[in-house]
């Protein structure tokens, strides 16, 4: 399941004020994890919103280069580091992802720091649930 479904991008706008407004957060250079876990009925176990700043990266193809590089790491990892964790869950995480970083970083670095960021995800979570 190597695929970046539709039905895992948060859309909604019900959502994503939730996310923000009631959200946990933490800071793992170069992104800034804000996370939820919610009761809905869900096709995943986890929906997730991309975020690059328009006030530090005034160009667009600089905020779309850095969006794909985070998505492509995102995908190769969600099923072996993230979903696996979240199966007997029941509830659907609700991640957003924004990249604070204030250069552009190659795809290897980001790579290693989504990873990271998944393992201490994953421990916040069960901190929350027990």
């Amino acid at each position: 399941m190597k695929k970046f479904f539709k039905e895992e991008r948060l859309c909604s706008k019900k959502s994503l004020d939730l996310l923000f407004k009631k959200g946990s957060s933490f800071l793992l250079y170069p992104y800034r994890a804000t996370f939820l876990l919610d009761a809905q009925p869900h096709q995943f176990p986890a929906q997730v919103v991309i975020n690059v700043a328009k006030k530090r990266y005034k160009r667009a193809h600089d905020r779309n280069l850095i969006k794909r590089r985070t998505r492509e790491a995102y995908r190769l990892q969600k099923q072996s580091m993230l979903y696996e964790k979240l199966e007997g869950n029941n509830q659907l995480l609700l991640l957003g992802l924004q990249y604070v970083g204030k250069e552009i970083h190659p795809y290897d670095f980001l790579e290693k720091r989504l990873g990271q960021l998944f393992k201490k995800l994953i421990t916040q979570i069960g901190d929350e649930n027990s």
